[in-house]
């Protein structure tokens, strides 16, 4: 690869983050979560085909869920070990049940928690206030050195963090702690598979 062309990428790649870190308010976080993110992938219990099986099951969700609403749902799939949480904001009950079901009918999913809501679809700011919480109960979590920080995935959806991960008993209660005493996080789900 040609050198300027390396830099060029380099330097998109920190525009990007930069970007998306100001508009959460927090670019440090975002920069230093980008330097430790080979350590992080080391540390993922799940195996790298239930990784790859994740991806592929958030995919198909959001896909077939983006071709029966439309911008008339606001939709986060989230999948981990092949255990699926849904949350955001739906029109109505039906919605609500029909997701459920689109996530229970999607090949290798195991479990499915839906956390939709039936509200009007929230605002950009609130989003962007849920990326800051979770990117400061992650920053947290790291500083505890309790467990290894990508053992939990963290998801903030209107205030509520929701925990998912492959964790010991000691581990999921450790993430509920830090999650629940950071500032602006309103209620702690966990979603864990535990270990023992």
């Amino acid at each position: 690869m040609k050198r300027g062309h390396l830099f060029g990428l380099a330097g998109r790649a920190l525009a990007l983050a930069a970007l998306v870190g100001a508009v959460a308010g927090c670019v440090p976080v975002m920069i230093a979560g980008a330097a430790g993110g080979a350590a992080l992938v080391a540390t993922d219990r799940r195996t790298t085909g239930a990784q790859v099986d994740d991806e592929s099951i958030e995919l198909k969700i959001v896909t077939r869920a983006n071709e029966l609403y439309g911008d008339r749902i606001h939709l986060n799939v989230t999948s981990f070990n092949g255990v699926v949480l849904l949350t955001g904001e739906v029109p109505d009950q039906g919605a609500w049940a029909s997701l459920g079901n689109l996530a229970k009918g999607t090949e290798k999913v195991r479990v499915v928690h839906n956390e939709l809501v039936v509200a009007p679809l929230s605002e950009l700011g609130n989003r962007s206030n849920d990326t800051y919480i979770t990117s400061k109960v992650k920053t947290r979590m790291i500083e505890a050195s309790k467990f290894p920080p990508n053992a939990v995935k963290v998801v903030t959806e209107r205030g509520v963090v929701y925990l998912m991960g492959i964790v010991s008993r000691a581990e999921g209660t450790a993430a509920g702690d830090t999650a629940a005493t950071t500032e602006g996080v309103q209620r702690v789900v966990k979603v864990f598979e535990y270990t023992g």
